[in-house]
């Protein structure tokens, strides 16, 4: 298969999987009692709302010409929620945060599944990045650095004395999420993307994902 096609697949999976993640947030912001989301016009699968002109389609596209497929990430406008407004005031912002992530990881299993279990096609290339750009997608974002999910998690065990850490966090970690992409990304966090795209998608997938764009 030419190498292209499925680079381009992955761009537009990891799109709408990072839409399909920020309204992750929103539905369980509302269910949590914050209608923060569904007033703000964020609470709908309509790509155009949620869409953010450098993280939805220039970031990508550059990472795409950059790296040649080798690493991808995109990530949609931030669905706005009131952390007072929810139900479980200490662990309310870390179920949020939560949500987007375990959204991409269950994607990625049912899609996983399916690769397994029907016969082997062009579609098999499809579903295989799709699993791999959703947990690629929860993997990131749960790294514990602002502005990613990770960090409101994070701030939930963090003690209330410690709120000067928590301010020195959301001013540097633009530029500690930076050095870690591009200094610990591949040491830390890619064998356990590709442990949990072995996991969901099997020895299948793995074949077939890494046959086509050598991820």
């Amino acid at each position: 298969m030419d190498f292209t096609l499925p680079i381009l697949f992955f761009l537009f999976v990891i799109i709408p999987s990072s839409i399909l993640h920020e309204y992750a947030h929103g539905w369980v912001a509302d269910k949590l009692g914050d209608p923060t989301p569904r007033l703000s016009g964020r609470l709908t699968l309509n790509p155009v709302p949620h869409i953010d002109l450098m993280g939805t389609l220039l970031l990508p596209l550059g990472l795409l010409i950059l790296t040649r497929g080798s690493f991808m990430f995109a990530y949609a406008k931030p669905v706005p929620f009131n952390p007072l407004a929810l139900r479980w005031r200490r662990w309310g912002s870390a179920a949020v945060a939560i949500a987007g992530p375990a959204t991409n990881v269950l994607v990625a299993f049912m899609c996983g599944a399916l690769l397994q279990a029907v016969p082997i096609s062009n579609w098999s290339v499809l579903l295989s990045i799709i699993v791999y750009a959703n947990i690629m997608l929860a993997v990131f974002n749960l790294v514990p650095i602002p502005p990613l999910d990770g960090s409101k998690i994070l701030y939930t065990f963090i003690p209330d004395r410690y709120y000067a850490a928590k301010v020195w966090l959301e001013r540097y970690g633009y530029y500690i999420l930076i050095f870690f992409v591009f200094f610990l990304f591949q040491q830390l966090l890619s064998p356990i993307i590709h442990w949990l795209f072995g996991l969901a998608a099997g020895r299948v997938g793995e074949l077939i994902l890494y046959q086509s764009v050598g991820a």
